[in-house]
């Protein structure tokens, strides 16, 4: 029987790694890994579409010298990499790829194939259905019996499922059996539809979940000028504490027991520090009960 899977508190997201947002280079991605891994972060997640295969590629370059039994690593299905134009530009890379849905059996056991070549590893311990907004029937009836399969042989520790939203998350874990789930915009400072009934049903369930896109892009990072009420509120009574605001908000997701880990991306090797100091920040549990319901700003 496979063991149970224990992720690290802190986990590297792959998305900057990708060229999210705005490019870096092969050397910086490769400092951004080496630095959280000398940091002794050993959660690592990337994703197809993370730069339409850059993300893969870069992280799996430099995780391919350490030693394999000392890291966990995710990656996702449901997205093929494929040639020609048509990606959205989320990402800074070269308009010759695109991605293709595909959440078909076969679909998913091309993209595990797809993805192993890109890292250049012979496996990945967590396999996300990734985005299946609009492809319900089929991540539940396709997908995730492949993902099932490839756990029950061994393949993979834990199957899931990553979105930014918790009601279909909800769904999944209602008529299926993850271990684990990646829930992005849910549990954050600005977005807690978790807490309602997600957590406490992944709780009940011991289903792990992990965290993500905890700072909205940086808006918890350095408020702008024109931050909305709720982000100067937030930010008011971080300031009033004398704790920064994103160790704030990359801690708040731990309020919940059934949140285990939490993925924070970096797009050069300094992030990396500070958001690890950030994690370790001790923050009085006044400032929760402050945050517990923000206040609009005057």
């Amino acid at each position: 029987m496979t063991p149970p899977l224990a992720l690290p508190r802190a986990g590297l997201g792959g998305g900057p790694l990708g060229n999210y947002l705005h490019p870096i280079s092969d050397e910086q991605a490769r400092a951004v890994v080496d630095t959280a891994w000398e940091a002794g972060v050993r959660h690592f997640d990337t994703a197809p579409f993370y730069g339409l295969g850059l993300s893969e590629r870069r992280m799996g370059r430099a995780l391919r010298e350490r030693p394999r039994s000392e890291f966990v690593l995710s990656t996702k299905v449901g997205r093929l990499v494929r040639p020609g134009p048509g990606h959205d530009g989320s990402f800074a890379v070269p308009d010759d790829r695109h991605v293709e849905w595909d959440f078909s059996r076969d679909g998913v056991l091309r993209s595990v194939e797809e993805s192993l070549e890109r890292l250049g590893l012979d496996r990945v311990d967590v396999l996300y259905i990734h985005d299946p907004d609009r492809h319900w029937p089929q991540a539940l009836d396709e997908a995730y019996p492949a993902l099932a399969d490839l756990r029950a042989q061994g393949v993979v520790r834990a199957i899931g499922v990553g979105m930014n939203q918790s009601g279909m998350l909800l769904d999944f874990v209602r008529h299926a059996d993850p271990d684990v789930l990646l829930a992005a915009n849910q549990c954050t400072l600005l977005r807690r539809s978790a807490f309602e009934e997600l957590l406490p049903l992944c709780l009940e369930r011991g289903i792990t979940v992990v965290a993500a896109s905890l700072l909205h892009r940086g808006e918890l990072v350095t408020p702008p000028p024109d931050a909305a009420g709720e982000v100067r509120a937030v930010a008011r009574a971080c300031a009033e504490h004398g704790v920064p605001l994103t160790a704030a908000a990359l801690q708040f997701p731990f309020r919940h027991p059934a949140v285990r880990s939490v993925l924070v991306g970096a797009h050069e090797p300094a992030q990396v520090t500070a958001n690890l100091r950030d994690l370790e920040r001790d923050v009085p549990e006044a400032l929760w009960r402050a945050l517990e319901t923000p206040v609009p700003a005057p």
